[in-house]
């Protein structure tokens, strides 16, 4: 069989083929990450009050329910765009917990354990060169559906997915919303693009390693 032929053969089968059963159940983690912090935004007194729940919009918290889904469906891609998305959102938390002090447990595991299972899972189904595009189509979907459905709200905190208006620090930059879409837009679309490169180089497809 020629090289074409098993690319070909590869590219035909179903994307839960390469995923073994036992593997899949690994999507229970993200899953209960996901959860649990969900519980907590849900039922700690503050966070109940004052609509916290809006929180588990975020990229890297909802992209614990995407790496689940991809692992218990055996859907590459998905476990790709949840992978992508959670290498950003891990120092973007570390610096809030440095900046406001304190950390969640539950938060811990949303930014930390889906590392854990998303690089043992990206290393089983690869990297793949058009997934920076998908994560930006990922990111632009996720950003208007919290514009619909989060509230504005004065504490930069409380503006979900940067879907409502400038961000802090960002006012002596641009002074309008629509600059400040288009500036951050082009922001995350290069930092994907790196990203994705970089996942690439570290998890070639099976056919060029």
């Amino acid at each position: 069989m020629t090289t074409d032929s098993k690319a070909l053969d590869q590219i035909s089968q179903p994307a839960g083929e390469s995923l073994p059963l036992k593997f899949r159940l690994l999507g229970v983690l993200p899953l209960g990450f996901f959860i649990s912090h969900l519980w907590f935004y849900a039922t700690a007194p503050f966070y109940a009050d004052h609509r916290g729940v809006e929180n588990m919009l975020w990229m890297c918290n909802i992209g614990n329910l995407l790496l689940a889904a991809g692992l218990f469906l055996g859907v590459p891609w998905m476990i790709r765009l949840a992978v992508l998305w959670a290498i950003p959102g891990l120092p973007l938390w570390l610096l809030e917990v440095v900046r406001n002090g304190g950390w969640l447990v539950t938060s811990f595991l949303t930014h930390i354990g889906v590392l854990i299972v998303g690089f043992p899972a990206i290393y089983k189904v690869r990297a793949d060169r058009r997934t920076w595009l998908h994560a930006l189509a990922w990111y632009l979907l996720m950003q208007q559906v919290s514009r619909m459905v989060t509230r504005p709200d004065n504490d930069p905190n409380w503006n979900v997915n940067v879907a409502h208006k400038i961000y802090g620090g960002y006012e002596t930059v641009v002074s309008h919303y629509w600059q400040f879409w288009i500036l951050t837009t082009l922001m995350v679309a290069a930092g994907l693009w790196i990203l994705g490169w970089i996942l690439l180089k570290l998890f070639p497809p099976r056919s060029q390693s």
